[in-house]
């Protein structure tokens, strides 16, 4: 019985493969480089130490290049959510950012749908009550799309064993202390 196996590229075959990334500039560009457009990001860091903060200006930033939702499970639509909005002036972005507060699988659903924004955050890992087979499934059913992930942290390490094991399938891991990515 003859097994399928993936195909083995050279590294000259590898190099020249071309990949979508953000143009990048400024601050963002010395920070992060010119990231591809899809994969997983994994922000983490303890309370109050400028997670939604950071999330809400790099979201912004990405409005400039793609739609964004923000699947605010953890605070959802209440007055903190509001006064962050308000903080980072998100009313400039508004046609091309949203924010939902909801399952996995209606952020799923939301994300095959025509036309559905190409850049997901999920706020928290946690409050969403990720494991790692639900974390994996989801990115892997929508390959083509980015999935910024906030995680909780219990000291400097992302908090739990899902967010743990998720962290090293991120292609950018970002932590936050003090209010600095």
């Amino acid at each position: 019985m003859k097994q399928n196996m993936a195909r083995a590229r050279s590294v000259s075959e590898v190099l020249s493969m071309r990949f979508k990334v953000f143009p990048f500039s400024g601050k963002w560009l010395q920070a992060f480089g010119r990231p591809e457009r899809t994969g997983i990001w994994f922000v983490w860091g303890n309370t109050a130490n400028g997670k939604t903060s950071f999330a809400m200006q790099l979201c912004k930033y990405l409005c400039q290049f793609e739609k964004v939702v923000y699947n605010s499970v953890e605070e959802g639509d209440r007055m903190t959510m509001q006064r962050t909005l308000q903080k980072f002036d998100m009313m400039e972005v508004n046609k091309r950012f949203t924010i939902v507060n909801e399952s996995i699988a209606e952020l799923s659903k939301r994300m095959s749908t025509p036309k559905s924004p190409n850049v997901a955050v999920i706020d928290s890992f946690q409050a969403a009550k990720f494991s790692y087979s639900k974390f994996r499934n989801l990115v892997e059913k929508h390959p083509n799309k980015l999935f910024i992930f906030i995680s909780r942290a219990q000291g400097s390490h992302p908090r739990g064993k899902a967010a743990e094991e998720a962290v090293y399938d991120a292609d950018l891991k970002i932590y936050v202390e003090s209010y600095r990515a």
